[in-house]
């Protein structure tokens, strides 16, 4: 059986260089390259390969903002390909997820794809576990996200964090609010919280993330809860130790 292959990554030479090793092999096929991640997240979606050779660092769209936009359950194999990134490798390392450091050697390569086929054979679910642990520590990695990345049907939507109003859990998505819209993403209120400057975002609920500039005052709603007005009108709910956040930070 051929593995069918997409090869991902915005510089050409990289990818000649991938052609060059896999054309000696008989047991693969390349059936496609892409030099950004939208029209690599197009090509999947069409072309539905075995294997996927993905860049890490690409304008636009990066490759773990690429895999962030995928259901799990859809993703192709996925191999790495990297220049030095002490984050990237870290999300590598910790979760046995398998890479190539550029610049690699073909017996380099040989390898890689030799521990893919073993990994399709056997339709094991353990790689795409890895993989999605890897973006998870990548996004821990990086500090402060300073955007979001959503998919909102065929377009993909580039959130800066300065635009986010507020954010609400929506059973195994959250809802992202902003300037009078609200995307949908997969995923957890707790990742979030970590991932935004604290300086800038507050938890004031279990279900709601909000921005502090957005907040035009809190409200008694009962005799021991609060309701947050932002200026864009929306009341969101908030917690006793929520409130206690706020009033730490605005200093009343």
């Amino acid at each position: 059986m051929k593995l069918t292959i997409l090869l991902i990554d915005d510089e050409a030479l990289a990818r000649n260089v991938l052609r060059n090793y896999l054309k000696e092999r008989d047991d693969v096929e390349i059936a496609g390259e892409a030099a950004n991640g939208f029209d690599g997240l197009k090509l999947i979606q069409e072309l539905q390969p075995d294997l996927v050779f993905l860049d890490v660092q690409m304008p636009k769209l990066t490759g773990f903002e690429m895999l962030e936009l995928m259901d799990p359950t859809q993703r192709p194999m996925i191999i790495f390909c990297t220049a030095y990134d002490e984050y990237a490798l870290k999300a590598f390392e910790q979760n046995a997820v398998d890479y190539l450091l550029k610049p690699f050697s073909k017996s380099r390569l040989d390898e890689a794809i030799r521990r893919a086929e073993v990994h399709v054979r056997e339709n094991n679910p353990a790689h795409q576990q890895a993989v999605q642990q890897a973006v998870d520590t990548h996004r821990e990695s990086l500090g402060a996200l300073d955007r979001l990345v959503v998919r909102q049907g065929t377009k993909i939507i580039i959130i800066p964090a300065g635009e986010i109003e507020h954010i609400q859990a929506e059973d195994d998505y959250v809802a992202i609010h902003s300037q009078g819209r609200k995307y949908l993403k997969q995923l957890t209120m707790k990742s979030l919280e970590d991932s935004l400057n604290p300086e800038e975002f507050v938890r004031i609920h279990r279900s709601h993330i909000v921005a502090v500039r957005m907040i035009d005052r809190l409200e008694a709603y009962t005799k021991d809860s609060y309701v947050a007005i932002l200026t864009s009108g929306d009341k969101l709910p908030v917690s006793r130790g929520g409130y206690q956040t706020l009033r730490e930070m605005l200093g009343f």
